[in-house]
């Protein structure tokens, strides 16, 4: 499928959702660290190392090393930790942690977790609200004091609430923040960035569609909330994620401040791109609650136990078992407070992110101790991820982690035409199209050649190559989810009858 960017940019949770590209620097001629460098080594980590697997199976296929696979998708350092019966299993890194040094991934190497930040967003703002700091469904003007929403009488008559802007359903604008701020630029306030003034050079964030009516995804959103929460507490919002979160947790190689911390700059991973260091080593991203957070696998980890643990109904964590079972209901399609969940199979929650530079991805079962956080910084990242997240998935006998590796499986032209239509959600606006030949997927208003062959797992799986992304129909293909290399979104038939199913390429 042709402008493959633009759509990897719609479906993109980052708040960097389709920034300029970035000038390299550098050639990249680094010598692979010892695999002791990394951390423990055992049979699980062997695994990783010899045992993954494309999405798609192709006659005379063997299992790739995670060496072949960090050189075929040009990503230099790469950082897992497993949780497995509630604790942390292992933790260990793999590659540089960036170009020049040439110093190894170890489990303490901090990334930038880009949009991962909003699940530490939503849980502070979720312990507030347990305090009666600030309300979940009251208009969140009520709790802005250095700023106010603009009111909008026909889209948001009663405004829009906390628990709309942590499931993105409060209609507002900005879906991500595009600019990279070089380390030692100037940042826009949290002020600036609502309103679009300089320095920020998003638009400003307003309300577009019927508040609580959609899902639509809105970084914008969460940097309402972020002033929000500063307003009501007093507390600039790193401090408050430090003093609520990451210090209690133990992420002690965490953190939203800038600068960075001693602990954070100590062993840090920097962004690259097509085999080169960027330009600066990384993007700063003054939107702090939607992706300024850097943190280790690890400490990933432990927030995602904290969560099971509650969810579990254990007390003394930090939100509440009912908190946090608000926070796992949808609210709107897959999508909880603040999380991403993923419904097929055993419930799962997790969300991922993409920052110039960097990949991230965690996901974790809901009702017991069994989870994943990989991190990487640079190249195709999200594919590699996908690759590890199977082997591992596989290892542990965790069937709903991740779409198993299949052969292509033949349809005929009457299954597919039953995918066959107009399809729109999420950001996207797609045309699928049912010929002899397969299922075609196109832009609409693109022309026929633009359109990709789409690879059919089963009669209501595709997989899309050229955006390393699979989808699942519903039953009665009304709509369709993506459930690999991507995040659980939902895209909608809206006219009716698929189109007349063609035998021809025209």
């Amino acid at each position: 499928m042709q402008n493959a960017r633009m759509i990897l940019c719609a479906l993109s949770l980052s708040v960097v959702a389709c920034g300029p590209a970035l000038a390299q620097t550098g050639p990249a001629r680094c010598v692979a660290p010892s695999l002791t460098d990394g951390g423990p080594v055992n049979s699980h980590t062997r695994n990783v190392e010899t045992n993954l697997r494309p999405p798609v199976i192709r006659p005379g296929d063997q299992p790739r090393t995670l060496a072949e696979a960090m050189r075929r998708y040009d990503v230099p350092g790469i950082s897992v930790a497993v949780i497995h019966d509630g604790r942390i299993a292992w933790a260990r890194g793999w590659g540089v942690r960036d170009l020049t040094s040439c110093a190894p991934v170890t489990p303490d190497t901090a990334f930038q977790a880009a949009s991962i930040s909003k699940i530490v967003t939503a849980t502070v703002a979720l312990r507030l609200v347990e305090r009666g700091t600030i309300g979940l469904d009251r208009n969140i003007n009520r709790s802005l004091h250095s700023w106010r929403l603009p009111e909008d009488a026909k889209l948001a008559p009663d405004g829009v609430t906390l628990r709309e802007l942590l499931s993105h359903t409060a209609g507002l604008s900005v879906h991500g923040f595009d600019h990279c701020y070089p380390p030692g630029a100037p940042l826009p306030t949290t002020v600036q960035t609502l309103d679009g003034m300089p320095p920020a050079a998003n638009p400003p964030v307003r309300s577009i569609l019927p508040a609580g009516a959609q899902f639509e995804y809105s970084g914008g959103g969460y940097m309402v909330t972020q002033l929000a929460l500063s307003d009501v507490t007093g507390v600039p919002f790193a401090q408050l994620a430090q003093t609520e979160m990451l210090g209690p947790l133990h992420m002690t190689r965490s953190g939203f401040a800038m600068p960075l911390s001693l602990a954070i700059r100590s062993d840090m991973a920097f962004g690259s791109a097509h085999g080169k260091a960027m330009p600066g080593n990384y993007c700063v991203f003054p939107q702090l609650a939607a992706a300024g957070l850097w943190a280790s696998a690890s400490d990933l980890a432990r927030l995602l136990i904290d969560l099971q643990a509650s969810a579990a109904g254990k007390t003394g964590h930090r939100l509440s078992p009912g908190m946090t079972h608000a926070m796992m209901t949808p609210v709107k399609d897959n999508w909880g407070l603040g999380v991403a969940l993923y419904r097929d199979g055993t419930p799962r929650f997790g969300h991922d992110g993409v920052n110039p530079g960097f990949e991230s991805f965690m996901e974790a079962y809901r009702d017991r101790g069994d989870g994943i956080v990989v991190l990487t910084n640079g190249g195709d990242g999200r594919r590699l991820i996908n690759e590890v997240v199977r082997a591992v998935a596989s290892d542990y006998g965790w069937p709903d982690m991740v779409v198993p590796a299949s052969k292509e499986k033949p349809l005929s032209l009457a299954q597919l035409s039953k995918a066959a239509g107009h399809f729109e959600g999420s950001g996207l606006n797609i045309v699928l199209e049912a010929r002899s030949e397969g299922l075609f997927a196109r832009f609409a208003g693109a022309p026929a050649a633009t359109s990709e062959r789409l690879i059919p797992l089963s009669p209501r799986r595709f997989r899309s190559e050229a955006l390393g992304i699979t989808v699942e129909f519903s039953p009665d293909f009304a709509s369709f989810t993506f459930i690999d290399g991507a995040p659980p979104m939902k895209v909608l038939r809206v006219n009716g009858a698929p189109p007349v199913a063609k035998s021809n390429g025209s």
